[in-house]
């Protein structure tokens, strides 16, 4: 993970785990601003058209249970299937807060073990159990959703994260099931440079190393 500032520390945990590549294995790309990170759902009609019209999550949306959040627009297409899979329909783009992820990627935890990551399973087991947010790499997509040979980040949000995320992080919510469709009509026609003009422009995402009196988790691998 690193500082925004020149010359700041890299977190040693990503320096392990990436290996030399164009982008990076491990890299976190989203669309944002100076303080804000775009990132993607999809849900039913019933809970993402309320969520884009008041700019907030429902009641029906629970706070309680885990919610994924993905930066990578083409990654939430190849999830949702540009809005066609069943209760995936309606496709949501939620600006939060960039202090919000800064706070989930320091209190998580890789959703899976890693050798050399951490000391070993047990270690792993039980900081994956308190951790409020964990980190899953997933192959990136390219126009025809097909995996590239290098990750995006799922970030999913539980207990004190999920309940941060709707209420406080949330800045706001867009309905771009249109834009989603937009893209794939522009695919299935064979037009990919309009296909590409149409997508939302993601960047490296900086951030600053953990704090030294946080134990070392392994968020940013």
């Amino acid at each position: 993970m690193k500082s925004g500032c020149p010359g700041a520390a890299v977190s040693p945990i990503l320096g392990r785990m990436n290996t030399p590549s164009t982008p990076p294995r491990h890299e976190i790309r989203a669309h944002r601003t100076a303080t804000t990170v775009t990132v993607y759902q999809a849900y039913r009609p019933s809970i993402g058209l309320p969520a884009a019209r008041d700019g907030r999550f429902p009641s029906e949306w629970k706070r309680d249970r885990m919610t994924w959040i993905k930066p990578s627009f083409l990654w939430m297409m190849y999830r949702c299937g540009w809005g066609t899979k069943e209760g995936q329909e309606t496709v949501l783009a939620v600006e939060i807060a960039r202090s919000g992820l800064e706070w989930a990627l320091a209190h998580a935890e890789l959703s899976h073990y890693v050798r050399g990551v951490h000391p070993d399973q047990a270690t792993w087991k039980r900081s994956l159990r308190t951790a409020p947010a964990r980190v899953q790499w997933d192959p990136e997509r390219d126009l025809d959703l097909n995996p590239l040979p290098y990750r995006s980040l799922q970030l999913g949000l539980s207990g004190e994260a999920s309940r941060r995320y709707a209420d406080e992080w949330t800045l706001s919510i867009r309905d771009i099931t249109p834009l989603a469709r937009q893209v794939h009509a522009a695919v299935r026609a064979g037009d990919r440079e309009r296909a590409a003009a149409l997508l939302p422009v993601e960047t490296p995402l900086d951030l600053p190393a953990p704090s030294p009196a946080l134990p070392a988790r392994a968020p940013v691998a």
